[in-house]
């Protein structure tokens, strides 16, 4: 088992200013951000990424990744070497992307498409490579990661080591599949997604799913992730700041718990 710092994906509040959010955050006891490039630190603006490197470091936060949008094989190399380039003055050591076109099924995809994506995100992993910035691909309804298979597969096909995977449950994934799930991909994950949602995607308070996310947090299974790990709440109901102090209380107790249960089966 493995322990994870807790963090927040900036992307949950898009209305509001990267100042604003890493005083929320530091006030409810998150330690780091993947700030998302999509509302909050846009790619090919390196001055403003290093201002909100600034912020986030001067209330003791870690940035924790580049939350881009790259999309392969939507995306090609120019695109991401201005993202990386984004990433490298936000001070990012990791890079999130989406593995295949957005919003298309696994399944719809043949055998010389897969190829082509795998191989595009094998020399953005090397071009981050040289850059010191590791590759982590969002793992996603509607993606080359949608199901277990699927991602398996593509992780095999690109087969490069700067490659890692996210996880998240897809919203209504009972308990006992996702924790086979995550023991099945776990050697090649980084970071983990954290969010109260049924299959219907309707957002409830974390506390009404503290049990399940108490038994995924206290058996992430080990991996060959070289870095620290962050749990990072994604979304909360109605975009509130209040819910999220609400459920931001709750995810430090589940986080320290699943330590202390770490440190009791040592």
């Amino acid at each position: 088992m493995t322990s994870f710092r807790p963090g927040l994906c900036s992307v949950t509040f898009r209305t509001l200013a990267p100042r604003t959010i890493v005083r929320l955050a530091a006030e409810c006891g998150i330690e780091g951000i993947e700030w998302a490039g999509d509302v909050h630190v846009p790619p090919g603006q390196p001055d403003f990424a290093r201002h909100v490197r600034r912020l986030t470091e001067d209330a003791g936060l870690a940035v924790i990744s580049y939350g881009s949008y790259i999309a392969p094989p939507s995306d090609d190399e120019s695109a991401f070497a201005q993202v990386l380039e984004t990433a490298q003055a936000l001070g990012a050591p990791n890079i999130r992307i989406w593995p295949g076109s957005r919003n298309r099924d696994s399944a719809t995809y043949s055998p010389d498409e897969r190829a082509h994506t795998a191989a595009l995100i094998r020399r953005m992993a090397r071009q981050a490579d040289d850059a010191s910035v590791t590759l982590s691909l969002e793992y996603h309804p509607n993606s080359l990661t949608d199901d277990l298979a699927s991602a398996r597969r593509l992780m095999a096909e690109i087969d490069d080591p700067n490659v890692f995977l996210y996880w998240q449950p897809r919203p209504g994934l009972p308990l006992d599949e996702a924790l086979d799930e995550f023991r099945a991909v776990g050697s090649d994950t980084s970071h983990v997604h954290v969010f109260a949602w049924n299959r219907e995607k309707a957002r409830y308070p974390l506390s009404e799913q503290r049990a399940y996310w108490s038994e995924v947090l206290s058996n992430a299974p080990a991996t060959r992730w070289p870095r620290e790990r962050f749990a990072m709440l994604e979304f909360v109901r109605d975009d509130s700041p209040e819910q999220f102090r609400a459920d931001a209380a709750v995810f430090r107790q589940l986080l320290e718990e699943a330590k202390a249960r770490a440190r009791g089966a040592a």
